[in-house]
């Protein structure tokens, strides 16, 4: 950064930690306050308008393909920025928390890419933040071998091997309360991707790669330009070429499922691809639509990415990007092959036919949470693509796809099982004590499970109390039930304040967007003195 930068405007509101001094320099918070300065007033007008578009369409607006950028659509001539290195292949994604087990591991594992994750698989606890930017750090500069107290050894293969590092930041809604710009909490997505930046970017760069993100949550084409801009300026500020940077976006919310050429126009100077957030979408759907009677969705099992509205997703997605030379990445494995043989041969099983599918409809890789899913992702996408890198070729000129498509949840509904309801029930409650405990992925009933599974959890619960499918005294017993068996299962559980968070987010009239920012604010937010 130039040394004409204005006096550092964003102060630490936390004790430090071991090493924080690393990442939270002076220059590095002057960066963080230059991107501050330049986007927090946008992003929070964006965020308005997040809630007037819900209101909108809440309200009976139709939902559509934007009219005004049908000319967007409609020019074959663009595409966006042609794959970076250590990006052509992406046939195995590995995604998890960027702590140092996760990343040997991840880094290790075979997968073309691993996405370190300060979002749904990460509790942004202060020390999670700044230690997951540690081992970012540590792994770039290969430093980040390590032996634990048990004496098990953590080391990065020595044959360099190892996966492309791709990180995805906080959404735009949320905040780090730890960070202040201007009496102001900064936006965690800033923060996120500000440190990693820093630090990183030219680090990765002459290794031969680059700094590449995953953007989750967008909901349209205006956060896509917002996400643009930074990418403009933090390369301005740090003297990097304009275009080095490279964004896969998770397509996770329905407004931005109509937006999808839109949101590669915006950042096709900078774009990756997009890639389908499966979780998320559902939980989106039922953010938006919920209150009404054909959006009412059974168990979240049930809903596989056979059914007629999430196979409009994901060719709609695949036709896209195809069409402008970007990668479509597939959903996520979520599977943890372990346990009985039964059962883990069963989980191959479901993981090969998703993958299958995934790979014959044209997607060029996909994502799983275990590294032992790994091999047979790669062997499914080795079996289409075989020595080719990609399947770009494949335009899908045959996928026509309309907004009624996207929207015909109907075909798919029907009312919850009882097990449905009480297994939602469970993984919300386990999942809230892992979360605000510090960890944000959980291996639960054979799944990896994280916020986005928690999410479509508890606004499942919210959603079938609303239609009246499900009695709320069924719920409240099963809830006491399942905190009881959380007590004998774990006797350290926060119980109460599990139970409060659960009654908030599921059981009250209007349904909160999300649970992280409550949980966060009551509970992560360290409350000491204020450091510099």
């Amino acid at each position: 950064m130039s040394t004409s930068a204005p006096p550092r405007q964003v102060r630490v509101l936390a004790a430090p930690g071991p090493r924080h001094d690393e990442i939270l320099t002076p220059a590095a918070l002057d960066f963080i306050g230059h991107l501050a300065d330049a986007f927090g007033e946008r992003r929070r007008d964006l965020l308005k308008e997040r809630r007037r578009q819900a209101i909108r369409l809440s309200a009976g607006s139709p939902l559509e393909f934007p009219l005004v950028t049908s000319a967007v659509r409609a020019d074959p001539s663009w595409r966006v920025a042609p794959p970076a290195p250590g990006l052509t292949d992406r046939r195995v994604e590995i995604t998890g928390p960027p702590d140092r087990r996760m990343a040997v591991n991840a880094l290790n594992s075979g997968a073309q890419v691993w996405m370190a994750d300060f979002e749904d698989a990460t509790a942004p606890t202060w020390n999670n933040i700044v230690g997951g930017q540690l081992t970012l750090l540590d792994a770039v500069e290969r430093r980040i071998d390590f032996t634990t107290p048990e004496g098990r050894e953590y080391r990065l293969r020595g044959d360099g091997r190892i996966a492309t590092v791709v990180v995805r930041p906080r959404g735009w809604h949320l905040t780090e309360d730890h960070l202040e710009h201007e009496g102001r909490p900064v936006p965690a997505s800033l923060v996120d991707f500000g440190l990693y930046f820093f630090h990183c970017a030219r680090r990765q760069i002459d290794a031969g790669l680059g700094p590449y993100f995953y953007l989750p949550k967008l909901e349209n084409r205006y956060e896509a330009r917002l996400w643009n801009d930074v990418f403009v300026l933090a390369q301005e500020l740090l003297g990097i070429p304009r275009g080095t940077i490279r964004a896969t976006v998770l397509i996770e919310t329905i407004t931005a499922a109509v937006e999808m050429e839109e949101i590669l126009y915006e950042l096709r100077e900078h774009s990756s691809g997009l890639n389908a957030g499966r979780w998320d979408y559902l939980f989106s759907l039922i953010k938006t639509f919920g209150h009404r009677t054909d959006f009412l969705l059974p168990d979240r099992a049930k809903v596989t990415m056979t059914a007629p509205f999430m196979r409009a997703y994901t060719e709609l997605l695949v036709r896209t990007c195809h069409r402008r030379g970007a990668h479509a990445i597939g959903g996520m494995a979520a599977q943890v092959p372990a346990g009985e043989p039964e059962a883990h041969e069963a989980a191959l099983a479901t993981v090969r036919l998703d993958k299958e599918r995934e790979a014959e409809d044209g997607f060029d890789g996909s994502w799983v949470a275990h590294p032992g899913l790994v091999p047979l992702c790669r062997e499914v996408f080795d079996g289409v693509l075989g020595d080719r890198p990609h399947q770009l070729d494949r335009t899908r000129d045959d996928v026509e796809v309309t907004v009624a498509d996207l929207l015909s949840v109907r075909r798919a509904g029907g009312p919850p099982t009882a097990e449905g309801v009480r297994s939602n029930i469970a993984v919300a409650l386990r999942y809230f004590d892992a979360w605000l405990r510090g960890q944000g992925a959980v291996a639960l009933h054979g799944l990896m499970e994280d916020a986005a599974t928690a999410e479509i959890a508890r606004v499942q619960i919210w959603q079938w109390l609303r239609h009246r499918v499900v009695d709320r005294e069924t719920v409240l017993r099963l809830l006491d039930d399942e905190l009881a068996a959380l007590a004998a299962e774990f006797p350290w559980a926060a119980v109460d304040e599990v139970r409060a968070l659960f009654e908030r987010t599921a059981l009250a009239a209007e349904l909160p967007l999300f649970f992280t920012p409550d949980a966060y604010s009551r509970h992560l937010v360290q409350r000491a003195g204020a450091g510099s």
